[in-house]
């Protein structure tokens, strides 16, 4: 692997985007022996791949079952069965008919009426969160504001009970730590704890939702039928879970990234003050300027040529989000924080057949949050110029935001 690209060092966390550019100029397609890839940093090729029908998040549904077996027992499934079982298996990770089918049955029980309707509500989730620190001088915005937010909101979608919402961000955690690739054992051991903790509230609730159902979405899925398919119990745990870890996780690292680009351009910030009717530009500009979701890979599902490239079966490529969201091929001026750039086809939610379901929501929750932020404290400004960011190559985030106004 070029020396260029160093993801799990701390220089790297700061900034990623001068190696995002030197790898577009140089090397735009390599290969890594470490990750056991070819990576591809360029919007167009990106592009490209993410609608290629020879590509897929799985190989498991062009597999026979002696296959399926093998690469399973190579991949270690049986140490983690309930990861294995929950997380290795939702919408995200599946292909072909599966996929098809959940997306199809998740998209009827998460739609526009289910999203639209919690408008109010996150509205007054937003208020109550400004007014618990309104009487604070300095706050770290992710701990007291962008990380609650998200919980509490999944946390009603779901239905789950209030007394218990505590756990969802330390579960969440916990499980998505596994799809970095510097993950230790003791990670392991907490993901797995943390699954099989989540599973089974999860089939307590649904157990409950099926003969006293509520308006919520363990009921929803707990019912759910279309043309006769039904969501059976451990797909209901898997894609609860799964709202939780991409919504969470996605939430809070694009309201500190959105937020800390938005103080750091202060001629922006002052630009949406005098003009809210761009908060729908803004918010779209952080989501590509610092995006929470860096990296997706994908396996090559039959033998194919790119380029001047070759692929075998089963081999893997990765697609570098956050070098493609600042390609000038794509975007004029990509390295500038625009808050009226429109078109903005970034690539924070994905493409193709996996683009992001939850989408609307995380634009929903954005718009609210720093509407009402900006409205509520018009002098907010950093503390420290320099914040740190986690180091990782999939999920972008800091560690901490501190602000005071």
């Amino acid at each position: 692997m070029p020396e260029l690209l160093q993801p799990y060092g701390q220089a790297f966390a700061a900034n990623p985007y001068p190696t995002y550019a030197r790898l577009r100029e140089q090397n735009p397609i390599f290969h890594s022996e470490e990750f056991g890839l070819t990576f591809f940093t360029r919007y167009r090729d990106i592009v490209n791949l993410l609608s290629d029908k020879r590509l897929g998040r799985t190989m498991s549904h062009v597999m026979g079952p002696e296959e399926k077996t093998e690469r399973h027992r190579q991949e270690d499934w049986q140490a983690t069965p309930a990861y294995s079982r929950f997380v290795r298996v939702n919408l995200l990770e599946s292909e072909g008919a599966d996929h098809a089918r959940l997306r199809r049955l998740l998209a009827k029980a998460v739609d526009a009426r289910r999203i639209g309707g919690l408008s109010q509500r996150i509205e007054m989730l937003v208020d109550e969160l400004l007014e618990g620190v309104v009487d604070c001088k300095e706050i770290d915005f992710l701990a007291e504001i962008a990380v609650p937010l998200p919980v509490y909101v999944i946390s009603e979608m779901l239905g789950w009970p209030a007394e218990e919402r505590h756990r969802l961000r330390p579960w969440s955690a916990d499980i998505v730590r596994l799809y970095e690739k510097d993950h230790s054992e003791e990670d392991v051991v907490r993901a797995e704890a943390a699954t099989e903790e989540f599973a089974g509230m999860l089939g307590e609730l649904a157990e409950l939702r099926r003969s006293d159902p509520r308006d919520d979405l363990i009921s929803a899925f707990a019912l759910l039928e279309s043309d006769g398919e039904i969501l059976n119990k451990d797909e209901l745990i898997a894609s609860c879970m799964m709202l939780l870890n991409a919504g969470h996780e996605a939430l809070v690292n694009s309201a500190g990234n959105g937020l800390l680009a938005l103080l750091r351009h202060p001629e922006q910030g002052r630009r949406l003050q005098r003009d809210r009717s761009m908060m729908k530009t803004a918010t779209e500009e952080m989501l590509r300027y610092d995006s929470p979701l860096q990296f997706f890979h994908r396996f090559v599902l039959e033998d194919m040529s790119y380029g001047d490239f070759e692929f075998r079966q089963g081999d893997k490529v990765g697609l570098l989000y956050g070098s493609g969201n600042r390609d000038p091929a794509a975007f004029e001026r990509p390295d500038s924080f625009d808050i009226g750039r429109d078109p903005n086809r970034h690539l924070a939610f994905g493409l193709g057949p996996h683009f992001c379901l939850g989408a609307p929501l995380a634009r929903l929750e954005l718009g609210i949050l720093f509407n009402k932020l900006l409205r509520r404290f018009p002098g907010v400004q950093l503390v420290d110029e320099h914040p740190e960011y986690r180091t990782g190559l999939v999920f972008r985030g800091l560690k901490q935001l501190s602000v005071r106004w």
